[in-house]
């Protein structure tokens, strides 16, 4: 409120000096981030890691994150960086990697960098491309871009800049990357768009698409003739759906080829005014038997909104207008995920891992991005083989979906994890930092972290004394 107060006072150029220097305590504070990911590689050398260790299944190793000429870095030292900073491992990861990668194969760049003269995100991504190019290759991209770097020219001039000089710095390279891109093919459907809509991202030979895009265009014409009032965008998305039934595609096309060039009506009249039946397209035999699995809040209070695994949120009048005409429900009766009995096996039966999923969909490692149905199903007590152990060690209360890498880290690594409540987790980091993950998302947590609530704060006392 004071900093509001504050800038109410500001006269218009006052204002604008101020978000002046706004910006570059922002760029000084992106420089020192990047030297925090480069000084954090050099203490998480190899030398850290037992050579005896690393040789055994899932233990920590030691990996390049860098292109060639960067040191090799302790891997799971990524999730510490990355919990402090508020981002996902992976995150981190590429962090380190760029950061190494300026300072040690695109000096130049990195200079002007630190001079505040290039933003970090230019930079990185100078970085990022240049990785797979020997130190030769990136240093002659380096001397090619680090002089425009500093936003004299537009982002995607700059782009082109960059993709010319890789090119450039190995033409032989380059056509192999060329030939090595031109195996990568793919037809995939994209993660879900705002407001309840979807892609479907195709990556081909140039041929194939034109061939894809006429196609296309001749049905949206076809549709258009036939009377269809909707917009030529609209009308190709209803192309594509037609293509995926090849059958009724031919046949539709056949059938609009006769009724088109059929001669003329015995009364002589044009052929747009004929009268003859036309061909019909039976949108309801297009759509695909699918299973949709959507997660509807049961309270007492209605939000109107359904999440749909794997594609988002969405309102109750997306489904009635999306499905509603063409789909078939089936309704099942909610999981009850507290009545789980417990089992004594290690392996995880199927109704466990379907209560896990409803009730913790995200991975439970602090900032975990994923939300695949195909994690890890981790034991937060670990499991424990023997006479003497308690019963019903697999459980509802004890799991943890997890990615493979942040599984290993938990296994493997210094982190320490609870689970006090089912679904609420606090970790602690092999340093005494401690988050909370729980439905909500990622918190960082302590006796004395800002902004912590009175009850946060007495839930991590009392857990900083169960994981001391």
């Amino acid at each position: 409120m004071q900093l509001a107060t504050d800038l109410q006072e500001l006269t218009e150029g006052a204002l604008l000096d101020h978000a002046e220097a706004v910006s570059r305590t922002q760029r000084e504070c992106e420089v020192q981030v990047l030297r925090i990911a480069v000084q954090h590689a050099i203490i998480n050398n190899p030398a850290r890691l037992d050579p005896e260790l690393t040789r055994l299944p899932g233990r920590e190793r030691a990996k390049r994150f860098g292109g060639v000429g960067t040191p090799d870095v302790a891997e799971f030292c990524c999730a510490e960086l990355g919990a402090r900073l508020g981002i996902t491992s992976w995150s981190a990861f590429s962090l380190m990697a760029d950061a190494l990668d300026l300072v040690i194969r695109l000096p130049q760049l990195w200079r002007r960098v630190e001079a505040l003269e290039v933003k970090a995100s230019y930079a990185r991504f100078v970085a990022r491309r240049t990785r797979d190019l020997t130190i030769e290759q990136a240093a002659y991209v380096d001397s090619r871009v680090a002089e425009s770097a500093d936003g004299r020219i537009p982002w995607t001039r700059f782009e082109e800049l960059v993709i010319g000089a890789i090119a450039a710095s190995d033409p032989e390279a380059a056509a192999a990357r060329e030939r090595e891109q031109a195996r990568r093919q793919l037809a995939n459907a994209t993660r879900s768009t705002e407001d309840g809509m979807r892609g479907f991202y195709v990556r081909a030979p140039f041929h194939v698409i034109a061939r894809l895009d006429a196609i296309v265009a001749h049905l949206a014409r076809i549709l258009a003739d036939l009377g269809d009032t909707d917009s030529e965008d609209q009308r190709r998305v209803k192309a594509v759906l037609v293509l995926t039934d090849p059958q009724r595609a031919v046949e539709l096309m056949t059938s609009y080829a006769a009724w088109s060039d059929r001669p003329a009506d015995s009364d002589g009249s044009d052929a747009s005014a004929r009268t003859g039946a036309r061909p019909e397209v039976d949108w309801d035999a297009l759509m695909p038997t699918v299973v949709l699995m959507l997660h509807l809040y049961a309270g007492g209070e209605e939000t109107g909104i359904v999440r749909v695994e794997g594609h988002g949120p969405v309102t109750e009048a997306w489904l009635r207008t999306h499905l509603g005409e063409h789909a078939r429900f089936t309704v099942r009766p909610v999981l009850d995920i507290a009545g789980q009995a417990p089992v004594d096996a290690y392996e995880i039966p199927d109704r466990h891992r379907q209560a896990v999923h409803l009730m913790t969909p995200a991975d439970t490692f602090p900032w975990g991005s994923s939300t695949s149905r195909t994690q890890q199903i981790d034991h937060t007590v670990p499991f424990r083989c023997g006479s003497d152990v308690p019963a019903g060690q697999s459980r509802v209360g004890n799991y943890g979906p997890m990615t493979q890498h942040h599984h290993r880290i938990k296994t493997h690594g210094a982190w320490q994890v609870q689970q006090p409540f089912p679904g609420i987790y606090v970790w602690r980091d092999p340093h005494g930092a401690m988050y909370l993950v729980d439905h909500t998302g990622t918190r960082r947590i302590g006796t004395d972290q800002v902004g912590a609530s009175p009850a946060e704060l007495r839930v991590s006392r009392e857990l900083l004394g169960l994981a001391a």
